[in-house]
């Protein structure tokens, strides 16, 4: 009969391998030796190699023939490409590891490591708030003095959330304000930046700054609708903006013209900051479009989002929409709570979204240092780094959206972080926000063929392709998956990914 000492070293390198079915029936030789020790015999000898040979197997310093082919199809030298692939459990060996100790920059993917510390260190629920302050006494409907708003970063102050905060002003007898509306957002400290400074394209969406009281991402969503009886397509902008014009109309292209580039026929004019022109024609052919940008003069878009939806509701304004501080000793009319951090979580990794991710990371410096800034933001994540990461190299967090050329993160400690994620409170929360495999988010048209079986946050630059996150594995393992593409011919490795996702999905029959 065996040892206990021979049993538990078998039992050991299949609970390694992670084959759970092989360490079952191991676990049960005890009585089956009672019975029958032909029959154990047999079982071990006869079912026990298929999987002996995945506990056995070591890591492996190739890529997958499928992964190498898509890379050469994109000329993307393997040099410029880094992966790893390991048992979401820690303690695993690496089923795939290529260059994971290289730091490289992951794009988006850097969005990971921040709502993860923040779902660690503030917790799911954690809301902002966003005090409103009344200066004067209010008659006849008409408040006598200014109204006041401090921001302290709540990234989903959209525009029927903001709709909301003031009709509760309404509700507190104000139809009418004598003074100003004046936006505090010191809170945030130098987190205003040149929009145009990344990549040349300031008026992007995805350039918006952080601000401490980010109305609607800082962006304007135009809508367009072609009428061909008019001649003409209506613009509808939103939300609404006080002291900044829109042209109500654009003429129709030629009968004919097709849509192709639309927004550059439409020939946006910035001549004057106070107005958006246009001064080209808009393809009817395109249909209904929207198309959503940062306007000039970024600082000042708050106050006249603000001051825009108050006109819109009906309210008065005496003064003007601007900056400011609110007096010293001045207490809230009320506090305007924000959705949960779990939701802002799931919609910044889910669709990509930089400037929430940024406020994210610009409030945890926040808490941790009574400001936010990107030097506190930077030291809380380090800080959190160091005592949740232990060894694994730290990464250089830059703005916490990745949306940056100086990130950098090795393959092998982002499925560090991942996980331990796996084994935290908040796996749930942070799982439910990664995108599905051509189910939704960033990965709806994925071409990978685990549909509906891994969840990864995507990332991309001009020059930067990275994916990282879950697979699971046809056998019921789950496996953590990096992969990280620096090259000019990024974007044509997508194909070497997606294979890449599918040898993982079936990596443990191998």
């Amino acid at each position: 009969m065996w040892g206990s000492g021979a049993m538990d070293t078998i039992i050991g390198a299949v609970a390694d391998s992670g084959a759970h079915r092989l360490r079952r029936m191991l676990k049960c030789l005890p009585s089956l030796l009672s019975f029958s020790r032909p029959l154990c015999a047999f079982l071990v000898c006869t079912l026990a190699p298929s999987f002996w040979a995945t506990a056995a197997a070591p890591p492996s310093a190739t890529l997958p023939a499928t992964v190498t082919a898509a890379l050469s199809r994109a000329g993307v030298p393997r040099e410029a490409f880094a992966a790893l692939v390991v048992p979401a459990d820690e303690g695993s060996s690496p089923r795939l590891n290529w260059q994971g100790d290289r730091p490289m920059n992951a794009a988006s993917v850097m969005k990971l490591a921040t709502t993860f510390a923040a779902l660690d260190l503030l917790g799911p629920a954690y809301t902002w708030s966003t005090p409103v302050f009344a200066q004067g006494p209010v008659r006849d409907g008409t408040l006598q003095g200014n109204l006041y708003l401090r921001g302290s970063g709540d990234p989903s102050l959209v525009m029927e959330r903001l709709w909301l905060l003031l009709r509760r002003v309404q509700a507190h007898g104000i139809d009418a304000i004598a003074g100003d509306i004046v936006v505090d957002g010191t809170a945030f400290a130098g987190a205003a930046r040149d929009p145009a400074a990344f990549d040349g394209e300031p008026l992007r969406a995805y350039n918006a700054a952080p601000d401490a009281l980010l109305v609607n991402f800082k962006s304007l969503v135009l809508d367009l609708v072609p009428d061909a009886a008019a001649g003409l397509a209506r613009i509808q902008v939103a939300p609404p903006m006080a002291g900044l014009a829109v042209q109500a109309s654009v003429p129709l292209a030629p009968a004919g013209t097709r849509c192709g580039d639309w927004r550059a026929q439409m020939r946006l004019s910035l001549a004057d900051p106070t107005r958006l022109a246009f001064q080209g024609q808009y393809p009817a052919a395109c249909g209904e479009r929207s198309w959503a940008l940062a306007p000039p003069q970024p600082e000042l878009f708050g106050p006249r989002a603000v001051a825009g939806m108050w006109l819109a509701l009906g309210g008065r304004l005496g003064g003007s929409a601007r900056l400011g501080k609110v007096p010293d000793g001045l207490a809230p009319l009320f506090v305007h709570s924000s959705a949960p951090l779990a939701e802002a979580v799931q919609n910044i990794n889910k669709f990509s979204n930089n400037v929430m991710a940024q406020q994210v990371f610009l409030t945890l410096g926040l808490e941790a240092g009574g400001v936010g800034s990107l030097d506190t933001a930077r030291a809380a994540l380090q800080t959190w780094w160091a005592r949740r990461m232990g060894a694994a190299a730290m990464p250089v967090f830059d703005n916490g959206a990745g949306l940056s050329r100086e990130t950098r993160i090795s393959a092998s400690s982002l499925a560090r972080m991942l996980q331990r994620a796996w084994a935290s409170p908040v796996m749930p929360e942070l799982m439910a926000s990664l995108p599905i495999v051509g189910v939704d988010g960033t990965l709806r048209r994925s071409q990978s063929r685990a549909v509906g079986s891994a969840h990864l946050k995507t990332g991309s630059l001009q020059d930067v392709l990275a994916i990282a996150g879950y697979v699971h594995g046809d056998d019921g393992q789950r496996w953590v998956l990096v992969a990280l593409v620096n090259h000019d011919h990024a974007a044509a490795a997508r194909p070497a990914l997606d294979a890449l996702i599918d040898w993982t999905r079936l990596a443990s029959q191998r």
